[in-house]
Parts: structure tokens; sequence; C-alpha cells
């Protein structure tokens, strides 16, 4: 009899017991969502300590057991806490030896500059040339650094030229023209001028080469004869003029500025880079001065631009 007894106290205990870690677990439950209710969907910083703490009861309890629970944190989160403290304790990096030194940085912009400097210059010439100077250099490695810069093997190299390497070369015999427009307030309305400039590269001389609503082959003819003039024409001392690949640029046009000894020079469709000081003066006059004004008919125009 008192064994029973005895039985039934167990169990009656065991429940008990039981009942009272499903009611703290169910006030843990409900402190958890209404915390989350409270952060609105803000992150938790946890600090290293901290994860390590969670990630240590985790590991205990399982995923099934943490859904149910409904952490702060998913199962997955712990799982990677608790992995990355393991890949944390047998990180040995710190203890590693370092490999092969690479190249100093000083040698890799010496390579760099022979090449771009010297076209036909192949790795062997390269390495020769280091040899010279003191510097033991694999053609292998050259090879290796030309690639890392973008810069292709001397053949390639020797075919394909660069504007940087022609515009250095003729720097001070280069012109540059474009056109831009203005809207202008006439008694027949609002009209659309186009405004000529040429720009001298070397000193950025800007001459308003002409001003007309719409440009067309007679007129572009009669503005090659006035830059090419010999007396006083702005390209008189120039040998290249740069422009875009506009149909105003007429072949009438670029044969009166060859029989003058300027060669025109066409520049790839859309590449605004290639006459990069010209797009920059036309957005200045655009916005220091046209855009502050409204031009009334085209001589006030011409004395804004002329300003």
């Amino acid at each position: 009899m008192s064994t029973h007894l005895w039985q039934f106290m167990l169990v009656a205990l065991s429940g008990w017991i039981n009942r009272q870690q499903q009611t703290v677990i169910e006030y843990l439950k409900e402190e958890n969502r209404i915390l989350r209710e409270q952060l609105g969907g803000k992150r938790l910083l946890f600090t290293d300590d901290q994860r390590r703490r969670l990630a240590a009861k985790a590991r205990k309890l399982g995923r099934k057991a943490l859904l149910h629970i409904g952490t702060l944190v998913t199962p997955d989160t712990l799982c990677r806490w608790h992995r990355r403290l393991i890949a944390r304790k047998y990180d040995g990096s710190q203890h590693r030896r370092p490999g092969r030194p690479g190249v100093m940085h000083r040698i890799r912009a010496l390579v760099v500059r022979m090449a771009t400097e010297n076209k036909d210059w192949g790795y062997d010439r390269i390495e020769g040339a280091l040899s010279n100077l003191g510097h033991r250099v694999s053609d292998t490695t050259i090879g290796r650094i030309l690639k890392a810069h973008g810069l292709e093997p001397t053949p390639r190299r020797k075919k394909r030229g660069s504007w940087k390497i022609f515009l250095n070369a003729h720097w001070g015999h280069i012109a540059a023209a474009d056109f831009f427009t203005v809207e202008v307030w006439t008694l027949s309305g609002l009209v659309r001028y186009h405004v000529l400039i040429v720009m001298d590269l070397a000193t950025r001389k800007v001459e308003v080469a002409g001003i007309c609503p719409e440009p067309d082959g007679r007129w572009m003819e009669q503005i090659a004869r006035n830059l090419a003039d010999d007396f006083d024409g702005f390209l008189r001392d120039k040998r290249f003029l740069i422009h875009d690949r506009g149909p105003v640029f007429t072949q009438e046009f670029r044969e009166i500025l060859k029989v003058s000894g300027v060669k025109t020079v066409r520049l790839p469709p859309r590449s605004p880079n290639l006459n990069a000081y010209c797009e920059r003066f036309i957005r200045s006059i655009k916005e220091e001065c046209l855009d502050q004004v409204i031009p009334i008919g085209e001589a006030h125009l011409r004395d804004e631009v002329d300003e």
C-alpha cells in the first residue's frame, strides 16, 4: 500500500513540475512576442559572448524545440553562430607564415610605364631593361603585371593606337569644334539657334565660329573658309580639327579645311569624353550665362555669347 502511494505521489509531483515548466515556457514565449512587437522588426545586436551562450543552449534543444519556443533569433541564425564559433576555435590564420613575396609596387609601376611609353617593347625587352636597373623579374611576372593593368601583348599594342597617345603627340596643333543650341524669342515665336564653337586645346581659347537658326552646307563652307583664312583664321596654325559625326560637318566643309592643311578627325559615335573640353565649356556657358537670361532676338543672343 505504501509503494503505490509513493508511486502516486511521484506521478503527481512530476505532473505538477511539468505544468510549472510549461507555464514558465508559455510566459517566456509571450515575453519574446511582446519584445518583438516593441522592436518593430529591428535587429537585435548581440555580443560575441551572448552569441556563444545562445548557441550553446540552442545546440542542446534542437531545431524543432527552437521553432516551438519562438526565439528572438531563428534556428538558422543560431546554427550559423555555432558554426562560426567552431571555425574560430580552429582558425590558425594568425600562425601562418607569409607566402612568396609579391613584386614591389615601384617595380610594377616601372613595368607599366615601360610598356606604355614603348609600344614595341615585349616581355623579354622589359625584362632586360629591368635587369640593367638591378631588378630581377621574370617575363611571366611581367606578363601578369601588364595583364592586370589591361595592357595587351606587344603585337596588339603596336597595331592599336590610343587617343591619349595621339593627343599628347599633336596637342599644340589640335583644335576641337562642337555645336550647342539655344532657344531664342523672336517676332515669329520661339526659335532654336545653333552656335558653333572652336577651341584651341592647348590654350583653351574659344572662338565663336558662327550662330544661325538652321546651319546648312553653304553656311558651313563659309565657316570653313573663315577658320582657315591665312591672315586671321582661327585654324591657321593648326593641323587637326576634331568633331563629332553630325551631318552638318559636310564633306565640302572637310575638303576646304584639308586644302588649307587642316585634317578633320571624326570622333567615334557616342563618345563625348573624346571632346570633353568643348563639352565642359558648353556646360559652363549654358549654366553660368545663357540659363540666367531670356534671349530676345539674334542680336541679344550674340551679345550674351560674346560676353
